[in-house]
């Protein structure tokens, strides 16, 4: 068996906050705050401290299998409100889960910080979907506990084991099993080991077959226990401990065996195998030397840039946006229509995506210019488009600022008439065609292309070879779903399950590109529009510029181009 594993979970950071944002009130570390407060030469504050979780006998919920668990964080608010920081993955098949995924706080000495642990047994129906669109209301709850912070901070280990109560605050006379929670400093280090791992020889645990092997790396934390950081399947002492994989959860250890970066480093460097050790058990009181070995094929030592080092040296997020004028979107007259403007000041659907996210990226855009597209319209002169300037212009596509899109958006629907179908293509096509261009003059831009739509998209492989070929270009998708249709098309278009886009040619994508979120999931108190669609930008980014070894150094960075070439957007 083969694999490889990093040691680090760079692009996990969001614009203007941590994978796991929390907006204004929460205690997410925020890195746009803390920029600024080093440009001012202030320092913010806050400790950010990482949460790893696990659980112990958890109830059984399942009637064939195991309980399949996921961890949900929460901060509660002074009103008593609790806001979600993030969630675990879903372990199948356990009720001793320990989550690899992190959660990310910031620790502040000053003040109280009361969070709240839910425990679910995710529906097997459910599981092709990532855990941030899972609606928690459908899933088995299984338990709460709750603690305030530097409870967990303040033990010499760091670590504190928390008994799950039901809702009512009691576990009454059955036993709701264990949560513990291990916090450690987030430390900001460059450095990254990528290692790629090969066993030979490995011991058949299989009757009937061959055993289905994997590899866990644990990290040695400061109490002597170790904390999972990845999986091999999909500078500390590291444990790497072989399974065979089993579908009922109960995973058979083959063998295990514990060395540092260095040791891995000779065991390459020597070409030789070290073999596997069988820890003791009740039917061996010692340690068994296996003839499994393990070998290191290739190990890469890497410094790593991150979001910020970027940003800080002159790299820009370019945002482009486009509206769905299709029919079906209602009339803009009517009350009932997804396009109607409140004379009140309300906010419409299109619009609360527009301002919540322009307002974030606008920041890391120096012009404030923006290409603003509208597409399923009939324009201005009669003829039905998939691309029209926003602006009414037949130049120049831009318009100034967040305000010039809403008041391009405002004016463009008493002057151009709804109709169809929902197509995707020639709006990425110019959006890639764009960025594309800027390719052969500046490569610190990276354009983000927010699509809004309330339809099912009529085009759909025309659309997945349109992204499968941005997805060699700095370019990233962000698409908003606002109405009540059904959205499986466009969870298809985002590769979150893991599988990329293929296009009609056969081309699989480069990279993930697109991230879709619908409001409706927003309006049920699931996400934020912002934090639903930014989590995963920061890691684009990050992913586009490590592959083609672009470094953040302004000193680098080619001369402006000409002014009449500085803008090439015209459609």
């Amino acid at each position: 068996m083969g694999g490889c594993c990093s040691d680090v979970r760079g692009g996990q950071q969001a614009v203007g906050g941590a994978q796991q944002a929390t907006g204004n009130n929460g205690v997410g570390n925020n890195d746009a705050v803390d920029f600024f407060f080093k440009t001012k030469g202030l320092h913010a504050l806050c400790t950010p401290i990482e949460l790893s979780l696990s659980a112990t006998k958890l109830r059984d919920r399942d009637i064939v299998s195991k309980s399949d668990p996921m961890a949900v964080v929460y901060k509660k608010n002074m009103d008593g409100s609790l806001e979600e920081l993030g969630r675990s993955e879903v372990v199948m098949n356990s009720l001793d889960p320990a989550w690899i995924e992190k959660i990310n706080v910031s620790y502040q000495f000053e003040i109280l910080q009361p969070l709240v642990f839910h425990v679910y047994d995710v529906d097997t129906k459910y599981h092709n979907l990532p855990v941030k669109m899972l609606k928690l209301k459908d899933q088995e709850f299984l338990g709460e506990a709750s603690c305030v912070l530097s409870e967990i901070v303040t033990k010499q280990s760091r670590r504190l084991t928390l008994k799950l109560q039901n809702k009512h605050g009691h576990s009454g006379l059955k036993n709701l099993g264990t949560l513990t929670v291990h916090a450690e400093e987030t430390v900001a280090s460059r450095d990254a080991v990528e290692i790629t791992f090969r066993c030979s020889h490995l011991e058949n645990k299989d009757l009937f077959s061959m055993s289905d092997p994997f590899l866990r790396i644990s990290r040695i934390v400061e109490n002597g226990g170790s904390v999972p950081i990845c999986k091999t399947e999909v500078e500390n002492p590291l444990v790497i401990e072989c399974f065979d994989f089993n579908g009922n959860g109960n995973h058979v250890l083959i063998g295990k065996l514990q060395k540092s970066v260095v040791d891995l480093e000779k065991i390459h460097h020597e070409k030789v195998g070290v073999n596997l050790i069988s820890p003791p058990s009740r039917l061996q009181n010692h340690e068994k030397v296996l003839k499994s070995q393990l070998f290191v094929d290739r190990i890469v030592e890497k410094k790593l840039n991150s979001f910020l080092d970027y940003i800080s040296n002159g790299f820009e997020l370019n945002f482009m946006v486009a509206v769905d004028f299709t029919a079906s979107n209602g009339n803009p007259l009517s009350r009932d229509s997804l396009h109607y403007i409140d004379p009140s000041g309300r906010l419409n659907a299109y619009q609360q995506a527009i301002m919540e996210v322009g307002e974030v990226i606008q920041f890391y855009d120096s012009d404030r210019r923006f290409p603003a597209w509208g597409f399923g319209g009939r324009t201005y002169d009669g003829s039905v488009s998939h691309c029209f300037n926003l602006n009414g212009g037949a130049g120049c596509v831009e318009v100034e600022g967040v305000e010039g899109i809403m008041a391009s958006y405002a004016s463009a629907l008493h002057n151009v008439t709804l109709a169809g179908p929902t197509l995707f293509g020639q709006v990425i096509n110019t959006a890639a065609e764009i960025a594309s261009r800027s390719l052969s003059y500046n490569s610190s831009k990276y354009f983000v292309l927010l699509i809004i739509t309330d339809g099912v998209v009529t085009d759909l492989q025309e659309t997945k070879d349109a992204l499968v070929r941005a997805s060699d270009l700095p370019l990233s998708i962000l698409i908003v779903g606002v109405g009540g249709a059904d959205f499986k098309q466009m969870e298809i278009l985002d590769a979150d399950t893991g599988c990329r886009l293929e296009s009609s040619t056969g081309r699989v994508a480069t990279r993930d590109i697109v991230q879709f979120v619908p409001m409706r999931e927003v309006h049920g108190g699931q996400i934020t529009v912002v934090q639903g669609l930014l989590e995963e930008l920061p890691g684009q980014f990050l992913t586009y510029m490590r592959s083609r070894n672009i470094e953040p150094h302004a000193a680098n960075l080619p001369p402006a181009p000409p002014a009449q070439d500085h803008h090439p957007y015209g459609v």
